[in-house]
């Protein structure tokens, strides 16, 4: 189509199709299918239930060309004001406080598939000492993973929730998007990437934060868990950089970069955010 335009690239590709009011998305981990079905029924579900967050179209994600296809309801988004802290608070306690899926989630026994998945099919994207030392490091925090003595009882979580996937659409309302990483697990995984954030990109004031806590009615930066999931988020993130690092030199320059800091112990080094996509 003419108007077809690339709206996001990062681990996922996104092209709006205005005309046919669509929304395209390409996932970048071939390995992904089952994980974009499982969030296509679930969106499906949740927005028959009334809670607002993107709608798929009736249509099964398919494969062309080994990249996982899925198609959406294009949204009319506004860009101002962004989604907060205290729309994201209360959206995440809305959605933690319903009823189990009427379908099977896949359960959040190991986060470390995609990264693991990405460092053994992508080669020469980084050095063999930084291989080397990732993967020691996914076998530690594995171990602290299945450690964790979580506070608040596992469910339904959206897997990436944090501001910048909530999309305000005309009317001033948000929904919530992206969810890829939908899954049944510690629902404090769901309250820590908004810290992540905060911590390696800059993002979301202290003040914010608060909100954030305030609106969700309960505040994960006390709970004893606290830094291995911060720690996990950090490896977990470098899926899309290494699996676009042999053929972008910005993605290979910035999981070099985190490797680097990482390895050094670096907790206070800001990392770049995925560069906007051209329109």
């Amino acid at each position: 189509m003419d108007d077809a335009r690339v709206i996001h690239e990062h681990s996922n590709t996104a092209v709006a199709l205005p005309a046919a009011h669509l929304l395209v998305r390409i996932a970048g981990n071939p390995d992904a299918f089952d994980r974009i079905k499982q969030s296509v029924e679930v969106t499906r579900w949740l927005s028959a239930e009334g809670f607002p967050c993107v709608e798929p179209v009736d249509l099964a994600p398919f494969r062309v060309k080994g990249r996982v296809i899925s198609v959406w309801r294009l949204l009319d988004v506004v860009d101002h004001p962004p989604g907060s802290g205290t729309e994201l608070g209360r959206l995440l306690h809305d959605l933690h406080n319903r009823p189990a899926a009427p379908m099977g989630v896949r359960r959040l026994d190991d986060p470390f598939a995609s990264v693991a998945s990405a460092i053994n099919r992508v080669q020469g994207a980084m050095a063999d000492q930084d291989r080397a030392w990732l993967l020691t490091r996914i076998r530690e925090l594995r171990t602290a993973w299945n450690s964790l003595a979580t506070a608040l009882e596992p469910g339904l979580v959206h897997g990436d929730a944090h501001p910048n996937n909530l999309i305000r659409v005309r009317g001033g309302d948000v929904v919530l998007g992206d969810w890829d990483h939908v899954a049944h697990g510690p629902r404090e995984w769901d309250l820590i990437q908004p810290y992540y954030m905060h911590r390696r990109f800059g993002r979301h004031s202290t003040a914010e934060l608060r909100e954030f806590t305030d609106a969700y009615g309960w505040g994960v930066s006390g709970w004893g868990g606290f830094e291995t999931l911060i720690e996990v988020r950090e490896i977990t993130g470098l899926s899309p950089y290494i699996r676009r690092a042999t053929n972008h030199a910005r993605a290979r320059q910035e999981l070099a970069r985190r490797l680097a800091t990482l390895r050094s112990g670096d907790s206070a080094a800001l990392w770049k955010a995925p560069a906007a996509p051209s329109a």
